[in-house]
């Protein structure tokens, strides 16, 4: 799929129905569930190897007639190094990246039983399919998500500290809770420090459509208030598509806010 103007694989989903498109004849959408973001983008090939089959001609060159198909099957062969690829991260195979001059964050050992070692594109275990759908699995990933997009940096406070290792002290925290089925999208998601977080969770903090920050009254003391950015507004990625969605946002002012 096309990310950023390249054909590469950014995320796996389950689909859940195919359903008519009303005004359209003859088209139809896919509803999908546990939508996840791979920790990096992974290109549909790598030196020689394409990650599919079916993108590859005989002679070796790209099958660019194949990029035009609204939907192609790939093998569970296939599947699994996309997906070992795009969480090489979370599997403890891969540095994470970061934009210079901060430092790469060490892959963390936890998922992967060979913690280190580089990922290969031609082994794999089967296990990760399972893995995928597994909570501990999931907050991971959605913890790389949201670091890589807010850049560590804490939405409210606007502070980044990372440690030696690389490990940065902000969290990933779910605008939509975790108790209310909220999908592992970036866009339903905050970087935020360890005590913003917290007041978030517990509705002493909101925000607004227009990302203005939202106070609840008497309940945030004013050392606290102090650290918020002078500007009041939430900082958000430069990306559009990873910047906080209104339906989400809504959902925490109507069910979760105190003000």
């Amino acid at each position: 799929m096309k990310t950023g103007g390249r054909q590469a694989y950014f995320a796996t989903a389950r689909i859940t129905d195919i359903i008519e498109d009303p005004s359209k004849p003859d088209h139809f959408y896919a509803l999908i569930d546990d939508f996840l973001p791979f920790d990096h983008v992974v290109p549909f090939k790598e030196g020689d190897h394409y990650y599919e089959s079916g993108l590859r001609k005989d002679d070796g060159s790209t099958n660019k007639g194949a990029f035009g198909r609204a939907v192609g099957n790939i093998s569970d062969a296939e599947y699994d190094l996309i997906l070992a690829a795009g969480f090489a991260h979370v599997l403890a195979k891969r540095d994470r990246e970061r934009p210079a001059p901060d430092p790469v964050e060490e892959a963390l050992i936890g998922f992967g039983e060979n913690p280190q070692m580089p990922f290969e594109i031609d082994s794999v275990d089967r296990r990760i399919v399972s893995q995928v759908l597994q909570r501990p699995f999931r907050d991971r990933a959605f913890s790389v998500a949201i670091k890589s997009a807010y850049q560590d940096t804490c939405a409210v406070t606007g502070l980044k500290l990372i440690n030696g290792g690389g490990r940065s002290e902000v969290q990933a925290a779910h605008i939509r809770p975790v108790a209310d089925r909220r999908p592992d999208s970036v866009r339903n998601g905050l970087a935020l420090s360890g005590t913003v977080h917290w007041m978030f969770d517990r509705g002493l903090i909101s925000v607004d459509d227009d990302y203005t920050l939202l106070i609840a009254s008497g309940g945030v003391p004013d050392t606290i208030t102090r650290l918020i950015n002078p500007e009041r507004r939430l900082l958000v990625p430069t990306r559009a598509d990873e910047r906080p969605h209104s339906q989400f946002l809504q959902y925490h002012r109507e069910k979760v806010f105190k003000g």
